[in-house]
């Protein structure tokens, strides 16, 4: 990626994304405050999250996917087991290989967590702004995405 030339824009910038950082920081923390405590680590949460983007999948690909290795997996994947949070069938495509996936119990909690979340962030927009504002923030969270797609 070629870096750009200073311009006189860049101070102002450079404020932008500091404050653009502490403000979806604070959002993420306020928002996670809404779900439902739980101790998972960050590795679970990536495996938790991978699977339920993605669906099944076996030890090998999750660690694959994680860059991690196979042992390391394993015990991620034993840990979520353990609390029922996953489950493992045989591959209908290799009898030899297991598929992880979320049980239908878990799946349901997730949705749980994310109504709660979505339910906050939901009185949260129509109490803070005004119709007006709504309209820019749905403009500026296409800009996100982008930034996040980047």
């Amino acid at each position: 990626m070629a870096k750009q030339a200073p311009t006189s824009e860049t101070p102002e910038l450079t404020a932008l994304a500091g404050e653009l950082r502490i403000s979806v920081g604070k959002l993420i923390r306020r928002l996670r405050e809404q779900a439902h405590p739980g101790d998972f680590t960050s590795a679970q949460k990536s495996v938790l999250l991978r699977l339920d983007r993605d669906g099944p999948a076996t030890v090998s690909t999750l660690a694959r996917a994680e860059s991690v290795r196979p042992q390391s997996m394993r015990i991620t994947v034993a840990g979520l087991e353990s609390i029922g949070a996953i489950s493992g069938e045989p591959d209908p495509a290799d009898g030899r290989k297991t598929l992880i996936a979320l049980t239908p119990t878990f799946r349901k909690s997730i949705k749980a967590s994310r109504a709660a979340k979505e339910d906050w962030l939901f009185r949260a927009l129509q109490a803070q702004l005004s119709p007006q504002e709504q309209d820019e923030l749905a403009s500026a969270v296409k800009l996100l995405q982008r930034l996040a797609d980047f």
